[in-house]
């Protein structure tokens, strides 16, 4: 992990790292993707794709999983694709590489968090609904900001199958307003309460 420090705030990143999993799985010189993931494919277990060499796969997704510690934007992916550890065929790889090839284009960016600003909590919610073929199960993510950068983040598969989006939504909700109130007591005995 990569931390600058200047007069105006710190940028913590992990560009040295992208280039490392560029280097071991020989995508130094790939194309860049604008997206971390097509969001149209729905990635399955029983594909019918040809099976592929699970370890490189594991080690690819553990990897991806090590860079969600500065990088919020490919939670999502990561999360969806570590659902295919014990069954990946090569689409699942193709859609792990497209990752890569997307944190290529992207190796500058970081989280940022600039001196002086309010040390106010924000919080924002979403869920897709039945996102997963297998199970029709939706994924929950949400994220919070305190000040200037994001320091919580979470996507994860919901527990049970939701009958509607606005089910699904309040599921998210309610994970996330219980990642709130747990971050409201802990600022506030570090002296930072949260009022709002």
């Amino acid at each position: 992990m990569e931390i600058h420090q200047r007069d105006h705030g710190v940028f913590v990143c992990q560009r040295k790292y992208l280039k490392e999993i560029l280097k071991r799985f020989g995508m130094e010189e790939c194309r860049s993707a604008s997206t971390p993931m097509n969001l149209k494919e729905k990635l399955q277990k029983g594909d019918g794709a040809e099976a592929i060499d699970a370890t490189a796969y594991r080690s690819l997704i553990g990897c991806l999983k090590y860079l969600t510690a500065t990088r919020p934007d490919i939670m999502f992916a990561v999360s969806v694709l570590s659902r295919f550890m014990n069954c990946a065929s090569q689409l699942h790889m193709i859609a792990a590489k497209r990752v890569v090839r997307y944190l290529k284009g992207t190796a500058t960016f970081g989280i940022k968090f600039t001196k002086g600003n309010q040390l106010k909590l924000n919080g924002f919610a979403d869920s897709d609904w039945a996102g997963c073929v297998d199970d029709m199960r939706s994924t929950s993510g949400y994220c919070f900001t305190l000040g200037s950068g994001y320091f919580s983040w979470s996507s994860k598969k919901q527990e049970v199958v939701a009958q509607s989006t606005a089910e699904a939504e309040f599921m998210a909700a309610t994970a996330a307003a219980n990642q709130a109130i747990w971050m409201r007591k802990l600022l506030m005995d570090l002296g930072f309460q949260q009022k709002e």
